[in-house]
């Protein structure tokens, strides 16, 4: 088995951990076998002191079973 890693950012308006699922749930509409997530950086947008919205930069692994290991 193979293991591959994409970057992405997933944003949310309610939290971190919000958006962190809203990466994971976009990788998986073109990947499947997904083993697990680094997440790598915790930003947020904010608007005259108000949080508008959470951003998580995440590496998500993923197992390549295309290329027939073992």
């Amino acid at each position: 088995m193979h293991a591959k890693v994409i970057e992405l950012v997933g944003e949310s308006e309610t939290s971190w951990k919000d958006a962190v699922r809203s990466a994971i749930r976009e990788a998986s509409k073109t990947v499947g076998n997904i083993t697990g997530v680094e997440v790598l950086n915790l930003t947020t947008n904010v608007v005259h002191g108000d949080i508008m919205e959470y951003k998580a930069n995440v590496k998500i692994a993923y197992a390549d079973g295309d290329k027939g290991g073992l």
